[in-house]
């Protein structure tokens, strides 16, 4: 019988292998104590991250969702 010879390219990694980024938790006072401070000194890393997605719980979002929608008072 005749040998079969198959091309090997090489161990084919999986697409859908997403590594997750590490998380950490931090209180919320102390997150808005130094970006309130990076914001106010204009510091370029808070325009480096504006696009990043942040996790949040679900009533903390509904209380800046309605936030946002107030109007400021005359």
């Amino acid at each position: 019988m005749r040998s079969r010879l198959r091309l090997f390219v090489g161990v084919e990694a999986p697409e859908a292998a997403v590594y997750p980024e590490p998380e950490v938790s931090m209180k919320l006072g102390e997150l808005t104590r130094i970006l309130a401070d990076a914001i106010i000194w204009d510091r370029t890393w808070i325009a480096d991250f504006s696009d990043d997605d942040v996790r949040i719980s679900a009533d903390l979002f509904e209380v800046l969702s309605s936030y946002s929608q107030l109007r400021p008072s005359a």
